[in-house]
């Protein structure tokens, strides 16, 4: 797997470019991600409001559900769970796609044509994904924001200004970079592992579901993994 990051990075800077392939797999791993991303921020955004507001509550501090909602997502669930999202929806496609073509000889036949295989189906994939992720991340913030001000002041019965204004103290733009951060890199990481899978599966239909499932375990947990250790960069350095 270095071996095929390290080459799909080689091949991302050198001809012939392709951005027909870049902008298709942009709109398949963004917009076609957009709804369940969009879905997924707007429940958490209501959920994680109405569990702040149960705590904040102990202490008569409810306006401050708004502040600590945002940075949350800003911060952590935004990228997170983004991530884990696209992991499901188009990770689990491109192991899938990539894995067929492998088992059926397509692979085969783009190296007997002197095309790249790396170059022509991962490295659009690569870019594609660090390209949407930030993009996707921003949405689930937004529509998770918005949850949490329905449920916030509709149901939690918070004052409006109490809620915006300690949002806006709160929330920083360091918060916000911090999360594209993440995403950016998780981007790649998910490009990545299940572009590997899929280009290394064998053994017929079972090995492609073998090595779409091995895709999105591998890229759940490298997600986790990558998230701490970015976390623990960051905060250690006080960014």
């Amino acid at each position: 797997m270095i071996f095929f990051a390290g080459e799909t990075l080689a091949w991302m800077v050198r001809p012939p470019f392709r951005p027909e392939l870049v902008l298709g797999q942009m709109a398949a791993i963004g917009v076609g991600s957009t709804f369940i991303v969009a879905t997924t921020g707007f429940f958490t955004g209501m959920v994680f409001a109405l569990q702040v507001n149960y705590a904040m509550a102990q202490f008569g501090a409810q306006g401050y559900v708004g502040g600590s909602v945002a940075v949350s997502l800003a911060r952590e669930l935004g990228p997170v769970l983004t991530a884990l999202m696209v992991i499901g929806r188009s990770g689990s496609a491109i192991a899938t796609e990539l894995g067929t073509m492998r088992v059926t000889e397509q692979i085969d036949a783009m190296e007997t044509m002197a095309v790249n295989p790396v170059q022509y189906l991962a490295v659009p994939r690569f870019l594609a994904s660090v390209a949407m992720f930030p993009v996707l991340t921003m949405v689930f913030n937004a529509i998770g924001y918005a949850g949490a001000y329905l449920m916030g002041i509709y149901v939690a019965e918070i004052p409006a200004g109490p809620f915006i204004e300690h949002t806006r103290t709160f929330l920083e733009p360091a918060d916000i970079i911090h999360g594209l951060y993440k995403a950016l890199i998780f981007g790649g990481v998910v490009a990545l592992v299940t572009s590997y899978r899929g280009y290394s599966a064998s053994g017929g239909s079972r090995g492609v579901g073998e090595g779409t499932t091995r895709a999105v375990v591998m890229s759940s947990i490298a997600i986790l993994i990558v998230d701490y250790a970015v976390t623990l960069v960051t905060v250690g350095s006080g960014r």
